[in-house]
């Protein structure tokens, strides 16, 4: 197993702009480092089902049922679309401060793993990543193909949640520099939430 080669692969994936990096970078602008920390959650416990999905061997299915494939891709699409206009219609709401209730609220963070969690989970190109990749790292000679694959997964999530902690903080760092300038505020709202229409119809289109 080629671990260090794994990993680098990971880092390459996980610097590259995407609707999760897009999510927290608003989130933590917007709503504060708490509720951007618990999207990381939910897209970490993505990540996990992805793998597991991927070790059951799901992604067959999507090749032999491409309606199935097709179903997950437009929902996705959909959900992703769905979150930018929110983002666009969100004109009256300030950006939040650390010490609102508000950004603590027990449902809000509920809500935020639940956005986290279905941003990546309805992304069917996160399955096929997981699909194609991990495989490639897995050797007979290393041990049983489970317990690599376990290995590998424990892996991906972790490094992924290291980078999703990062876009998390530096979301809460730009909502601090942008919190008294209003004209600032709007420019980044509609250009995350754009980016994510746009990460959305990309989804919806692509095959």
């Amino acid at each position: 197993m080629d671990l260090s080669l794994f990993v680098m692969a990971l880092v390459v994936v996980y610097l590259l702009p995407g609707p999760d990096m897009i999510l927290l970078l608003e989130t933590g602008a917007r709503q504060g480092k708490s509720l951007a920390l618990a999207t990381a959650i939910g897209l970490a416990l993505a990540r996990s089902s992805h793998v597991a999905l991927s070790a059951i061997g799901l992604s067959v299915l999507f090749k032999t049922q491409p309606w199935t494939y097709d179903f997950v891709r437009y929902a996705g699409s959909a959900y992703l679309i769905w979150l930018g206009i929110s983002i666009l219609r969100a004109n009256s709401e300030p950006i939040m401060n650390e010490s609102n209730s508000l950004t603590t609220n027990q449902r809000n963070i509920f809500q935020a793993i639940q956005r986290g969690l279905l941003t990546n989970l309805l992304n069917p190109k996160a399955l096929l990543f997981c699909s194609v990749l991990l495989p490639q790292f897995i050797r007979p000679q290393d041990g049983t193909t489970m317990s690599q694959f376990v290995f590998l997964g424990i892996v991906l999530v972790a490094i992924g949640l290291m980078f999703d902690v990062i876009y998390s903080l530096s979301g809460y760092w730009l909502g601090n520099v942008m919190r008294n300038n209003p004209k600032l505020q709007q420019f980044q709202r509609w250009l995350f939430g754009l980016i994510l229409i746009g990460f959305g119809a990309r989804i919806g289109f692509s095959r």
